[in-house]
């Protein structure tokens, strides 16, 4: 098992990094938006998971512990793959899941491309008992709701939700409570 890797980023792309260690590149599929965030020549750190299929090895990549704790959890439910799993940490947060689960909110995971109703539904019973809600967890509840009416008003707008997804990822976490402020700086993200 590959536990983690640190290296030289050589190569970016929409979903995988280059990471150049002693040599050799490496290529690990990481979560939207990271790869925008970082440069190429840049060192990273990346906690990781390694997929061995019969004809592949596929390496995962993920800047913080809990992200590849989510993604080795939604391994685990029936119908969701490596691509799928990492499609869901391009859409939610690793804290935005848990109150999914915590709150018993199934509908959200629909908002990942390919996840249906059923899915959802078999996420949320998989991960139910085994995503927990971390000490803090409840000062981000107030921000779940005004971050679904910002989502809302992109898709309104015409972006679709996985770009809204992302535009709501790049909002600080001090940023002020209220749907306009936060629409503001979501919007900010797509100029």
């Amino acid at each position: 098992m590959i536990a983690s890797i640190r290296g030289k980023v050589t190569h970016s792309a929409e979903d995988h990094l280059i990471v150049e260690v002693g040599g050799i590149g490496y290529q690990v599929f990481v979560p939207r938006p990271f790869p925008d965030q970082v440069r190429r020549g840049e060192g990273v750190f990346l906690w990781t998971h390694l997929v061995v299929r019969e004809d592949s090895l596929t390496l995962y990549g993920f800047p913080q512990p809990e992200e590849v704790e989510i993604f080795r959890l939604l391994l685990g439910v029936s119908g969701i793959g490596p691509r799928l799993a990492l499609e869901t940490l391009s859409t939610h947060s690793p804290d935005a899941i848990r109150r999914a689960v915590v709150h018993e909110q199934a509908e959200i995971f629909q908002q990942v491309p390919g996840i249906g109703k059923k899915t959802s539904q078999k996420i949320l019973l998989y991960l139910e008992g085994r995503v927990t809600a971390r000490e803090g967890f409840d000062r981000f509840a107030p921000a779940s709701d005004v971050n679904t009416e910002v989502q809302e008003a992109l898709v309104a707008l015409g972006y679709s939700v996985v770009e809204a997804q992302t535009a709501l990822q790049t909002i600080p976490s001090d940023a002020p409570e209220d749907v306009e402020t936060r629409l503001t700086i979501a919007l900010r993200y797509f100029s």
